[in-house]
Formats: structure tokens, C-alpha cells, sequence
């Protein structure tokens, strides 16, 4: 009996010990659990600017390590095995080689991948926690008036990703250019810098692995959470202020 009691304390001890662990584990800051960046590696995957559950219930903390934390370092791992291969590589920043591999019309590995971890590091800092609601100040204004009104942008917005011109895969944009703010749908890794149609600066992700965890096949109501509860206007609000001050 004596044994029993003590083989039952030890489990008892060792499961509180394991939910106390698991406790920790999930408030760790994302930067404690991202493996820590190699100063020899030319590539890098970028810190996301909040803990990986910051942003539960509306995108979970599983999502966010798949997405991020392997699907993204996947393509930062391909780039730095590439820079092994071509040493020109590890001396060009990744907007260097998504920008002048695009240029040459090679759309190939280099291309994608830098131009990958390019949209999904701006689809990061465009969300963060207690997101959504509505812009305000210069670019609420610019909205209006290259939209008629903020209603009518949000409508547009949603709609180009659900399912819109993004029936298929890519990202939903939304870009500044001479004549005014614009909604622009790009496919696979393409982005509007490479593209020469405006400076970017708010996009959502619409390829399938972006929202599956979370949503299944529901992407109107992955769109829907993302621009109710997720979207960064700030971030929005100071890219539009740095391409005016250009």
C-alpha cells in the first residue's frame, strides 16, 4: 500500500510539474522560443513583433508556428542553403535579390523564396493584438477619398480576397500610387514592388495554409477576422506617412 501511495504521489507530482512547464511554454515571448539567429547565416527568420498567442482567439498559436515558425523558416533555409552554393548570393540584402532576380525575368527558387519571407514578414507587421476597427488621420482620408467612403473600401477589401480576383493563391494588397490608394491582388510571391504598381502597405495572406488551421475552407471568414480583429491600421498609417515624406 505504502508503494502504491508513493507511485501515485510521483504521478501526481510529475503531472504538475508538466502543466506548470506547459504553463511557461505558452507565455513565453516568441523571441524565447525561436531558435536564436545564426550570425553566420546571411538570411534570418525575423522575430514576429508578438508572442506567438498574442493574437488568440482570432489567429491561434498553432497556426502561427506552422506559418511562421516552419513554413517561412523553410524558405529562409532554402535562401541560406542557395548563399552556400552562389556567394554573390549571401551579399545581397532580400529585397536585392527579390528585386533584381524578378527584373532579369528569372521567377525561379531565389525569387520566390526571398520574395516569400518579403510578404509574409509585411503580413506580420500588419497585425498585432486588439487589431481592427478603423484607420484615422491621413490615411483614413486617402481612403475616402480614393474610395468614396471607408465602407465602401472595406467592402472592396474583403471581397478581393473571398474569393474575388484571389480565387487562387496570393496576397491581397493594399497600395499607394500616383492616383491614389488601390486594392491589388498578386499571385503566388509576387508583391507590388516587383510589380512597379505602388508601395504596399497592408496585405493579407490568401494562400490555403495562411487560414486552414483556424478556418478549414471558410476564407471569407478568415478575411472577415483579419480585418475586424487583426489588422495593424498603425502600421498602415506609417508606411503611408514614410512613402509621403519620399
Amino acid at each position: 500500500m505504502a508503494a502504491v501511495a508513493l507511485a501515485r504521489g510521483l504521478a501526481a507530482a510529475t503531472a504538475r510539474v508538466t502543466r506548470s512547464a506547459a504553463r511557461r511554454a505558452r507565455t513565453l515571448p516568441v523571441r524565447a522560443l525561436a531558435s536564436a539567429p545564426d550570425s553566420e547565416q546571411p538570411f534570418q527568420l525575423k522575430p514576429l513583433p508578438y508572442p506567438l498567442e498574442a493574437l488568440e482567439p482570432h489567429m491561434s498559436r498553432e497556426t502561427l508556428e506552422f506559418h511562421w515558425g516552419k513554413h517561412q523558416r523553410t524558405y529562409v533555409d532554402n535562401l541560406n542553403q542557395a548563399a552556400e552554393k552562389e556567394k554573390k548570393i549571401a551579399k545581397k540584402s532580400l529585397v536585392q535579390l527579390m528585386m533584381e532576380q524578378y527584373k532579369r525575368g528569372d521567377y525561379g527558387p531565389h525569387f520566390n523564396n526571398a520574395a516569400q519571407v518579403f510578404n509574409h514578414e509585411f503580413f506580420w507587421d500588419g497585425m498585432k493584438p486588439g487589431g481592427g476597427g478603423r484607420p484615422s488621420g491621413s490615411l483614413l482620408r486617402a481612403i475616402e477619398e480614393s474610395f468614396d467612403s471607408y465602407e465602401s473600401f472595406l467592402e472592396n477589401f474583403k471581397s478581393a480576397g473571398a474569393p474575388g480576383a484571389s480565387f487562387g493563391s496570393g496576397w491581397v494588397w493594399l497600395v499607394k500610387t500616383p492616383l491614389g490608394l488601390q486594392i491589388q491582388f498578386s499571385q503566388n510571391a509576387e508583391n507590388p514592388l516587383v510589380c512597379g504598381s505602388g508601395t504596399p502597405l497592408l496585405v493579407y495572406d490568401v494562400w490555403e495554409h495562411a487560414y486552414y488551421l483556424d478556418h478549414q475552407n471558410l476564407r471569407k471568414r478568415y478575411v472577415d477576422t483579419f480585418v475586424d480583429h487583426l489588422v495593424n491600421w498603425d502600421a498602415a498609417e506609417r508606411r503611408f506617412q514614410e512613402s509621403s515624406a519620399e
